[in-house]
């Protein structure tokens, strides 16, 4: 029998519609804001914005993609993405397969000082130490090799096998599949929830990631876009001062750059591409971190 929907009901529901509604809009405002502002035309936008542009331009955003090496960092960023989360990910991915297989020696041991690692850390000098004695300082390999196993998704990983059932480990072995056979062809298929979740996370950390081009790279050739754009916005105003001089023909009521444009634009600039990496991930996201989290 269908239920009678009542006053308190209809109250009820448009409650929640509006208090959801309030949090997604105090969720998403601050991002549009940003956007809205390095769209407005800067000295306008001094005045303030709430929900719309003033004086609509892109000067700026030309402005910061003209800066020299901006490309070269650009593709950086882009390389060491693609290439840091494939391996992170597919290194992580077999590692944990492997600690779930009653036959690997010491796998408990192994577990267990996985999980100790997320707690236990040497600290930025040790490291440090530990990248120069390998030879890793001034080396593209210094945004690949450190994070080639990330004990954070070994652990949501295993979960995730753990909760396979064990009869089609068993049917493969039984038909004589190796372990790289029955990893490649059984259980990476069936771990495409849990591999979309941990990519997502890959790939926005290492394309964030800018404290290791920080710390270990000195050579300019491999700065990354972050660490390139983060050195502008700190020298925000220098760098207003140096586009100002490329304007000196422009009547006062054509355009002027001000810093909080520039940040804002190179905020946009740098947070923008990962935006587009949410929507082919997004249908496993959610079944991939319930599944993983099922089983501690």
């Amino acid at each position: 029998m269908h239920r009678r929907t009542t006053k308190w009901d209809i109250a009820f529901n448009g409650s929640n519609f509006i208090l959801l509604a309030a949090m997604t809009l105090m969720c998403l405002y601050p991002f549009y804001y940003i956007i809205i502002y390095s769209i407005s035309d800067p000295v306008q936008a001094l005045r303030g914005i709430a929900f719309l542009p003033r004086g609509f331009t892109l000067e700026t955003y030309v402005k910061i993609l003209q800066l020299e090496d901006i490309s070269h960092a650009f593709f950086i960023s882009i390389t060491r993405t693609v290439i840091g989360s494939t391996v992170t990910v597919g290194c992580s991915t077999f590692f944990a397969y492997l600690v779930t297989r009653d036959d690997m020696p010491y796998r408990s041991l192994v577990y267990r000082i996985v999980i100790a690692s997320t707690y236990l850390h040497a600290g930025m000098i040790p490291n440090y130490l530990l990248i120069k004695h390998i030879g890793l300082r001034d080396s593209f390999l210094v945004y690949i090799i450190p994070g080639l196993i990330s004990a954070y998704f070994v652990i949501l990983v295993k979960t995730y096998i753990e909760s396979l059932p064990k009869s089609l480990e068993e049917s493969a072995m039984i038909d004589g599949a190796t372990t790289r056979q029955i990893f490649m062809s059984v259980i990476f298929p069936l771990c495409k929830p849990i591999v979309a979740t941990i990519s997502v996370f890959s790939v926005v950390g290492d394309w964030n990631s800018y404290m290791d081009n920080y710390l270990y790279v000195n050579n300019p050739n491999l700065n990354t876009i972050q660490l390139l754009l983060y050195k502008y916005m700190q020298q925000a105003q220098s760098f207003v001062s140096l586009s100002r001089e490329d304007m000196e023909n422009m009547t006062p009521g054509q355009y002027n750059i001000t810093p909080e444009t520039v940040r804002m634009t190179i905020t946009v600039v740098v947070t923008l591409p990962i935006m587009f990496v949410y929507p082919f991930f997004q249908r496993f996201f959610v079944k991939g971190i319930m599944m993983g989290s099922v089983k501690g």
